[in-house]
């Protein structure tokens, strides 16, 4: 539903699935994140896609290209291309 969401361009609703998901409990996985990050991004919230982005580690989620590609299109939307540039790094 996350993902549905923010392909159809409806990035503050796939914002309030995913943070929905872990007030019920339902685990959120790469595919997950790596939607709510690109979601950040279709709404200008690249700072939300970084905490997220970090957040995977906490929650021991393995990030994938995809979470990458998303993580850094993010700050590069947002003109943060120093974040952008560390997350290339990263890769």
């Amino acid at each position: 539903a996350v993902s549905a969401c923010q392909k159809g361009g409806q990035w503050v609703r796939a914002l309030q699935l995913f943070r929905q998901m872990a007030d019920s409990s339902v685990e959120r996985n790469t595919v997950s994140y790596s939607s709510a990050i690109s979601a950040c991004e279709q709404g200008d919230q690249w700072f939300s896609g970084l905490m997220l982005f970090d957040e995977m580690a906490h929650f021991h989620v393995e990030k994938n290209i995809i979470t990458y590609i998303a993580a850094v299109r993010a700050c590069g939307k947002g003109g943060h291309w120093e974040g952008a540039l560390q997350l290339f790094r990263e890769m």
